[in-house]
């Protein structure tokens, strides 16, 4: 039998360990929800965490999309509520000047205030058109937001989109409307390429942004294989490379800039690693959202990986 050898190095295996879990009293057993009458068959869950994103002060927050919560872990993992509004909130990223966005299936892209726990309307529509279903978003460094809209499309309806939104102006760009299922996303170092998760065709696109502000040759960046899921949310190293958290696998990758995968990080609970996002001294530690059993998971990367968290815009101060 011929040995394959493979042009790279096998990548590192990170067992990740448990940082806190969502407490009992705040768990809903047993209660019926419209979000899991619809994408659980009616199988009761008692949530479901997504998009995790630090604070200037290190607190953790984070959704529960099925009863419409947002809840804040601080840096020893005690979790509070923030939030509880009529909603679905699936992605959450923070302004430089600490506002709250959210990207709310149900209702658009929302503004949380973290101090009175109130939820408004930032972007319900375009043009009063309703979106399919936001799902996840992200700053650049201008303060543009980059969010998609995933709805139920998939490969029998690949007309997922993708949005650039610029709050000060009110400007709405449609970046791409061909997406089976775009999910997470993150801009590279340089904000010259925008890379997305596009769930259902199990792969990560690469989309480079032209001078003029659109998209050009956009193609595909990662390809994966297996799952009940596939790639959901991203996230970048300082060294432009790009982690994926493969939902339904109970893995995340870490790839270099040329997308060569150096490590990969294990759930030690379920399969559902749906989001991550770097905390922690120098930014060495990845948190990662294990929606399947309400946990928040974290792995330390070794120094010689050399992996460190791009800054994201709420903490350049820009």
């Amino acid at each position: 039998m011929t040995q394959v050898t493979y042009p790279f190095p096998d990548p590192v295996v990170i067992d990740a360990e448990v940082f806190t879990e969502l407490p009992a009293h705040l768990r809903r057993p047993g209660v019926s929800s419209y979000w899991a009458e619809r994408n659980r068959r009616g199988n009761a869950v008692d949530s479901f965490i997504e998009g995790p994103s630090f604070d200037s002060d290190g607190n953790l927050y984070f959704v529960d999309i099925p009863f419409g919560r947002v809840f804040r872990a601080d840096p020893s993992g005690a979790v509070s509520q923030v939030a509880e509004y009529d909603g679905q909130p699936n992605g959450l990223k923070i302004h430089a000047d600490g506002r709250i966005f959210l990207a709310d299936y149900q209702n658009g892209i929302m503004l949380l205030d973290p101090e009175s726990g109130s939820v408004s309307a930032a972007l319900r529509d375009r043009d009063t058109e309703g979106f399919k279903g936001c799902n996840d978003l992200h700053f650049g460094r201008d303060g543009a937001l980059y969010f998609t809209d995933q709805g139920q499309t998939g490969v029998q309806d690949p007309s997922g989109r993708v949005y650039r939104w610029r709050p000060d102006s009110g400007e709405l760009t449609c970046l791409i409307d061909t997406a089976p299922s775009p999910n997470g996303l993150v801009l590279d170092v340089n904000e010259h390429v925008l890379f997305v998760a596009v769930t259902r065709a199990n792969a990560v696109w690469r989309l480079p942004l032209a001078q003029s502000g659109g998209v050009q040759k956009a193609g595909l960046f990662l390809q994966f294989s297996g799952g009940r899921a596939g790639p959901d949310g991203l996230a970048l190293t300082s060294n432009n490379g790009v982690v994926v958290c493969q939902t339904g696998m109970g893995l995340v990758w870490v790839h270099d800039a040329l997308g060569r995968p150096i490590a990969v990080v294990r759930s030690p609970r379920g399969l559902g690693t749906t989001n991550c996002a770097f905390g922690g001294p120098e930014g060495r530690t990845l948190y990662i959202t294990e929606s399947d059993s309400g946990t928040i998971l974290k792995a330390e990367f070794p120094e010689e990986l050399d992996v460190h968290g791009a800054p994201m815009y709420s903490e350049q101060g820009t």
